[in-house]
């Protein structure tokens, strides 16, 4: 039989296009829709409100599409208590389990409105402990357990959307959701006041980065702003540490003179005697410590004390021994790293950039850099709203970075 419920929502309905972005979302589901009020904003600054009937055919298909559209900021005006249910087998959520996104998210449990503790898109929400002990994470499928309470339904659930700020100026080319056409100076500046806004709010600069930032030419800017304190933490694979090492080594990224552009005798051979050797040391740290490697990014952040996550593939050659060779593994040292994340910076990686777009809260401000459109477009295709690209080549990007952030880069350049 159809069933229905009401839903509310508050904020730039119209402007923002929110309003037929939801009836859109009930019009793919199969659903329909009533307009019960809608009381419009008058000035510029002013939110609208509106509140709708949603129908469907029955009660699992209006729950999946209440869960679709709070991800757009609207919640159910009676959202009552959660729903409940006990996993019964590892890996494997209950039935009509709640899809968690990466927004803000309350669940409400014996009459109180518990803040989910690390927003992620695509888990499960579980219940842990009891009273006032109470609290609820978001759990991946591939950690779920027997006998976890998982929430069900999107009954008991609250979603907040992060409101863009029209006056903020330090993403103000938030705008657009990419950048190619614009000042590059202004971009970069821009990018550049996220990052100290961070800093001084004594949050964490999260840097996910590819071998791009080594064959541009960019390693020693980065360098520069590891040592400066900008960058926290590291995202990557096994081919970025690896052509980083090369370098520091042979002065070659696959093979290629990094000085003067071209190809050396026996190139081709450098990365694989860079794997082999700090093989040999042990791990990369060791390899720092033996004074085996002097130099690059990764000896930076050895350094520094800084913590990186280096996740590998199925192409890598080696691979280095730091590199998490089990995907699984190299998630969960990933979302162990996002603590006080205030900004990430995403540069010249794809499948590295997605990978930690979806495990990042929508509250992180998030630029992603690459010379591919298709790289910067494709976390917002993916649900990371708080996306935001940069279309330019890598390495001038982090040149001009290191120059704005870093005054004694700007001297010795």
């Amino acid at each position: 039989m159809p069933t229905s419920d009401t839903i509310e929502i508050t904020g730039h309905l119209m402007d923002g296009g929110i309003l037929s972005l939801i009836l859109n979302d009930v019009r793919e589901y199969d659903g329909d829709y009533t307009i019960d009020r809608f009381d419009v904003g008058r000035e510029t600054n002013d939110t609208s409100h509106a509140k709708l009937t949603i129908i469907a055919a029955d009660d699992e298909a209006l729950q999946r599409l209440l869960m679709r559209l709070q991800t757009r900021g609207a919640n159910l005006v009676d959202p009552g208590e959660a729903t409940l249910e006990s996993a019964q087998t590892d890996g494997v959520f209950p039935d009509g389990f709640y899809s968690s996104t990466n927004l803000e998210t309350s669940v409400r449990l014996g009459g109180r409105w518990l803040a989910v503790g690390n927003p992620e898109m695509d888990c499960g929400l579980v219940v842990f402990g009891d009273g006032d002990n109470t609290r609820v994470e978001t759990v991946p499928m591939s950690d779920m357990r027997s006998g976890m309470r998982v929430v069900c339904g999107a009954g008991g659930v609250r979603v907040g959307v992060p409101a863009l700020d029209a006056t903020a100026e330090t993403f103000g080319f938030m705008e657009s959701e990419v950048s190619s056409e614009k000042p590059q100076a202004v971009l970069v500046r821009q990018v550049a006041d996220g990052m100290r806004e961070a800093k001084a709010a004594g949050q964490r600069v999260l840097w996910v980065g590819g071998p791009g930032v080594v064959h541009t030419g960019a390693a020693p800017a980065m360098v520069a702003m590891v040592e400066a304190g900008f960058v926290d933490c590291l995202f990557a694979g096994n081919a970025l540490a690896t052509h980083d090492i090369e370098s520091s080594l042979y002065g070659t990224s696959l093979g290629v003179d990094l000085a003067h552009g071209r190809g050396v005798e026996h190139g081709h051979e450098h990365h694989i005697r860079a794997l082999n050797t700090i093989r040999k040391a042990g791990s990369v740290a060791a390899a720092v410590d033996q004074g085996v490697l002097t130099g690059g990014i990764m000896h930076a952040m050895v350094q520094g004390a800084h913590p990186f996550v280096l996740v590998g593939s199925v192409r890598d050659d080696g691979p280095l021994p730091d590199v998490y060779t089990d995907v699984l593994d190299g998630q969960r040292a990933m979302r162990a790293q996002l603590h006080d994340v205030g900004f990430c910076l995403m540069v010249a990686t794809m499948l590295h950039s997605v990978a930690t777009g979806n495990i990042l809260p929508a509250t992180v401000p998030l630029v992603c850099v690459d010379i591919n459109p298709a790289t910067v477009t494709k976390l917002a295709d993916r649900g990371s709203s708080q996306a935001r690209g940069i279309v330019t080549d890598v390495g001038l990007f982090l040149e001009q970075l290191a120059h704005e952030l870093v005054p004694t880069y700007r001297t010795a350049r």
